[in-house]
């Protein structure tokens, strides 16, 4: 089954949180997640730049982190343009609920051929609960779900366009890396089609480590 872009939040085995994102692309697989300084970003691979003439949506900042106040430490995973203006109202302090809700709406969903939805997920450096929300052509829907030890959740743009119950994967990953490589070849993401390259947050005792995938 394809879904296009997934984000997912979860919890390894040790109960160490994670946000991770992978672009599955039918129209444009030339593509790789770069680690810029603690912001991994979705770019042309190279050669593939002329894409980027094509549909100014596939480059993108897809993973950031923040910390709010020297008190609590975040990482925000997206599929486009709003992980930026999400970030940047968690670090103003609004609640991930908000943020979400604000940056989706203000965004909108991509008017592409597509229509593509904008998904986001925001998860803490510690903590049992994190958000996923999406905006489509007809809804925007954000929620708060509970963390667990060896689970994921997850929403795509399509098929998977909403936060289930039934959206759900065992998860395991020691690293980033691993989570990274996790959302490509593990588990429920496994069977999900055209995968082009991916990236994850793992908390560790300080903050996030970050990793990356391609395929």
């Amino acid at each position: 089954m394809y879904v296009g872009r997934i984000v997912a939040v979860g919890q390894n085995s040790a109960g160490r949180n994670a946000a991770a994102y992978r672009v599955s692309s039918r129209s444009f697989p030339n593509r790789q997640a770069v680690d810029l300084n603690g912001t991994i970003a979705i770019m042309p691979r190279p050669g593939a730049e002329d894409d980027l003439r094509k549909n100014p949506y596939i480059a993108y900042n897809a993973l950031r982190l923040v910390e709010v106040r020297m008190v609590q430490k975040w990482a925000v995973v997206a599929n486009g343009s709003h992980t930026d203006p999400i970030t940047e109202k968690i670090a103003a302090g609004l609640p991930p609920r908000d943020a979400l809700a604000l940056s989706l709406l203000a965004l909108d969903y991509e008017k592409d051929s597509y229509n593509t939805p904008r998904i986001a997920a925001v998860v803490p450096h510690r903590g049992d609960a994190a958000w996923l929300g999406i905006v489509r052509h007809d809804a925007l829907v954000v929620k708060e779900v509970a963390l667990r030890p060896g689970h994921a959740w997850y929403i795509a743009t399509y098929e998977a366009n909403d936060v289930r119950d039934t959206q759900t994967s065992p998860f395991e990953a020691r690293t980033a890396g691993d989570a990274a490589r996790f959302l490509v070849d593990g588990g429920a993401f496994r069977d999900l089609e055209k995968p082009v390259t991916s990236a994850a947050a793992l908390a560790n005792e300080t903050g996030f480590a970050l990793g990356t995938h391609m395929v």
